[in-house]
């Protein structure tokens, strides 16, 4: 026997739980994970910053109210989720220039070496600085959409992973672990998955590529400033920020994987250690842990949000790319419009739904639209 709910949620990571927060108490939902703990994969792998010069002009506007959306809960929450550290850009003028934002300004070499102390003069000639950036404690953000999920009555079920998924009359139905669901409309928030579950479920995939990025927390003789920004190369080639009395760093690959659990390839911390060694005073001694996650991008790098034109029911919030915790609230702000709509207007069974009004849901749902006005062209 079949559970019954508006709205099925396959995915327990930072989109699928940020969505199922926002729909809660708004209609009945249930969100399946395949792993036996939420946010397993790349949500538990994140650099956690915030960064609103970083990535195209979509993903800009959905981290810009992305921030504001914490914001106004970390007002009335006794630890915040985020905490301001700026984000240093660093390399030759032409690339430093040609990746700044709106968010960004140039800033003079010395004004950079007066803020991260570490860094080797010779080692680049330009920078800029987005003052804006945040911090990010993704593990209470993670918790706090759990929290505030079942708060409002929403089902969450891990270890189930959907093995079918068919259209029945005008719902869905699918089968994960050893349940059952029916549902209006299923949410394809399956991350790296995204392609495999809509193949899985008789919808055609869309071409969504995971990508490798590794990262390492390391010890150093020479421990960064509690006020140093994040510090990344404008030819993403690295970042690294401070990590209590550890670095967090990152060579910033983007080298295409098929969804797995990944792992770091040897030798890639390794070679990083060398170069930042090269090029900062941080001296780094060991290693302490390494991680690999994968980063799902569209061949557009826009963001995946909204009903499938081809099958009805069924709701993309997919290829987030780097951007999925800078973007999650601002995503799960729209999507959920664009599902709550569907679903009183019919646009669930067979649109891509619209956002009302004039707010910032409206607004990002406009700047996606002119890159993507259908998830079918």
């Amino acid at each position: 026997m079949s559970a019954h709910y508006d709205v099925v949620i396959v995915g327990g990571g930072i989109a699928g739980l940020s969505l199922a927060s926002t729909l809660a108490g708004k209609c009945t939902v249930a969100l399946v994970e395949a792993e036996q703990t939420l946010a397993y994969h790349t949500s538990a792998r994140s650099a956690r910053q915030l960064i609103p010069s970083y990535g195209p002009a979509v993903v800009q506007e959905l981290t810009v109210r992305t921030l504001e959306l914490i914001a106004a809960d970390d007002a009335a929450r006794a630890e915040p989720v985020l905490s301001p550290r700026s984000f240093l850009l660093i390399g030759d003028d032409a690339t430093v220039r040609a990746e700044a934002s709106g968010h960004m300004r140039m800033i003079s070499h010395a004004e950079a070496l007066e803020l991260c102390p570490v860094l080797v003069p010779e080692s680049f000639t330009a920078a800029g600085l987005d003052t804006g950036s945040f911090a990010c404690d993704a593990p209470l953000l993670l918790e706090d959409h759990r929290r505030r999920a079942e708060a409002g009555g929403v089902d969450i079920i891990t270890g189930a992973r959907v093995h079918s998924a068919q259209r029945l009359g005008s719902g869905w139905e699918l089968g994960a672990g050893q349940e059952g669901f029916q549902a209006a409309v299923v949410v394809n928030a399956a991350g790296a998955w995204a392609d495999e579950f809509a193949v899985l479920s008789g919808v055609e995939k869309l071409g969504l590529q995971p990508y490798r990025r590794t990262a390492a927390i390391v010890d150093v003789e020479r421990p960064l400033p509690e006020t140093c920004p994040m510090v990344a190369a404008a030819d993403e080639s690295f970042y690294f920020r401070r990590e209590g009395d550890q670095v967090l760093i990152s060579p910033s690959e983007s080298v295409p994987s098929g969804p797995e659990d990944a792992q770091p390839h040897p030798g890639d911390v390794e070679a990083l250690v060398a170069r930042l060694n090269g090029i900062t005073a941080l001296g780094i001694r060991g290693v302490r842990k390494a991680w690999t996650g994968l980063r799902t991008a569209a061949a557009d790098g826009v963001p995946v949000v909204g009903f499938d034109a081809e099958a009805p029911g069924f709701f993309w919030l997919a290829g987030q790319g780097g951007y999925g915790f800078q973007t999650s609230s601002g995503i799960a702000e729209l999507a959920a419009g664009l599902i709550l709509a569907g679903q009183g207007t019919g646009g669930a069974a067979g649109g891509t739904g619209n956002a009302t009004g004039t707010g910032p849901a409206s607004r990002t749902t406009e700047a996606l639209s002119a890159t993507r006005w259908s998830i079918r062209r």
